[in-house]
């Protein structure tokens, strides 16, 4: 499986951390200083996942995909392979983002799981790691606040 994968305890309840992953995306889907722009998020199979990432100088990238899964509380699963209309966009990954209790926490895990072995080890080029792993250490502080 060429997959890429970033996992991370959270010192909160997944209840909380859920709302945050679902509800406050803004607040900790790219690595700083990027942000996103959330444009639908259409919390079904099938439904419109679309924003655009931008940068500090400018850069914008938008992003436009379906949601594969969501499960309330537990995880949702996204690709950028077709879009709404189910048009093929060129497919660069399948990704998955989700949460399990853990302890008195919540264990978070994120994946990208790749077409090819080219494409993932595009991705980890472009920094997956540190990229996904300041996504989670953003989450982490929001969730781990109050």
């Amino acid at each position: 499986m060429n997959e890429l994968t970033v996992t991370r305890f959270i010192d909160a309840p997944p209840e909380k951390v859920w709302d945050i992953m679902a509800n406050r995306q803004e607040e900790w889907w790219c690595p700083a200083p990027w942000r996103i722009e959330m444009l639908a998020q259409e919390r079904h199979a099938g439904g419109r996942s679309a924003m655009i990432m931008r940068g500090p100088d400018g850069e914008e990238m938008p992003q436009e995909g379906i949601f594969l899964e969501w499960t309330e509380g537990k995880r949702f699963v996204t690709t950028d392979a077709v879009n709404s209309d189910f048009e093929p966009t060129g497919p660069f990954m399948i990704g998955f983002w989700e949460i399990e209790p853990e302890g008195e926490g919540t264990r978070y895990t994120a994946r990208a799981r790749h077409w090819s072995e080219e494409t993932m080890k595009q991705h980890a080029e472009m920094g997956f790691e540190e990229g996904w792993g300041k996504c989670a250490e953003q989450l982490a502080a929001l969730a781990e606040a109050d």
